[in-house]
């Protein structure tokens, strides 16, 4: 049975449905961005909305992407650093909750969290205090912490520690697995760029990117970057959204069609998509019904508002999962 681990931003994610946009205004929140912000303006953003139905849950790209995998039946653990807080709290209980193994160092500093305000629109807007979550340090990660699995997934975001990152994948490799990187934000990409690609080219087994992403690590468009990423590792995929996804692998190539469904939020979907990508992979399946398997929990994801699929909407993914 394959083991997937995963090393990320340890975040919670807070939901909160707020009544009128005028409160984004208030706390000086630009509708439908995401802000990074000190301790201080996360308190009085949480302070300001206590009267507002929300709701809790573990999350960060790589966490979104194991808590996916979990759910498929795949055994999973989870690295991150967390505050002696609630917010630490709420995010280990929510992983064991999940049937995810924490693999979580502790901080002194606040936990991180992202506070997602729900316009009644829909339109989501992002106040996240990163605190404990980029704490996370190199000479924490051990060997025995990757021992026992198969894949390694690893977020992004995290190559703006270097070292970090670089040990993960030294510490990953040496352990004989396999190593997964969401290349998870274009804009990381573009300032980390030399850095990336010299990672890629001698740790990186998987690589999944948006069609921005592949452009930034590439300069070109889908096809052509797919083609010169699958010359970095060996299995390259590249979403293009309503258009689908792209993998290659060698000489392989597959054009994958996102499923039909009504668009209600994006956000949470690739990395839902890398969860059914690399489920497919741990049950030995072909790139294209890996691909498949990826493009149904993305598209079952962005029918709904949050980066998480509830029951039903498991049990439809799952039923056309079955069906590939």
């Amino acid at each position: 049975m394959t083991k997937i681990i995963g090393l990320g931003n340890a975040l919670v994610d807070i939901i909160v449905f707020i009544d009128e946009d005028e409160l984004l205004d208030k706390l000086e929140l630009p509708k439908g961005s995401m802000q990074l912000v000190d301790i201080e303006k996360s308190s009085k953003i949480r302070e300001a909305c206590e009267h507002l139905p929300s709701s809790f849950a573990s999350g960060g790209s790589a966490a979104n992407t194991i808590y996916g995998l979990a759910k498929l039946g795949v055994e999973t653990s989870f690295v991150g650093k967390i505050g002696k807080d609630d917010y630490g709290r709420i995010f280990k209980e929510d992983l064991e909750k999940s049937n995810i193994k924490p693999v979580l160092l502790s901080s002194n500093t606040h936990s991180g969290r992202a506070v997602a305000l729900i316009s009644p629109d829909r339109e989501r807007t992002f106040a996240t205090h990163l605190g404990a979550a980029i704490e996370l340090d190199a000479d924490e990660l051990q060997l025995h912490h990757f021992t026992g699995h198969d894949i390694f997934h690893i977020e992004g975001y995290i190559v703006q520690n270097n070292e970090l990152l670089e040990k993960a994948v030294k510490l990953a490799k040496e352990n004989g697995m396999d190593v997964s990187l969401d290349l998870a934000s274009y804009n990381v990409v573009e300032d980390n760029l030399e850095f990336l690609r010299y990672i890629v080219k001698k740790y990186v087994d998987i690589v999944f990117a948006n069609e921005e992403e592949s452009k930034s690590f590439t300069g070109k468009e889908p096809v052509e970057a797919l083609n010169e990423l699958a010359e970095f590792c060996r299995i390259a995929v590249v979403k293009i959204g309503k258009e689908g996804s792209l993998v290659k692998s060698g000489e392989d190539f597959f054009q994958i069609d996102a499923i039909k469904v009504k668009l209600v939020d994006t956000n949470g979907a690739g990395d839902i998509y890398a969860a059914g990508f690399l489920y497919g992979l741990s049950r030995g399946w072909t790139l294209d019904k890996c691909g498949k398997a990826g493009a149904i929990l993305a598209g079952k994801l962005i029918e709904i508002s949050g980066a998480r699929l509830d029951e039903t909407g498991w049990e439809k993914a799952m039923k056309l999962i079955v069906s590939i």
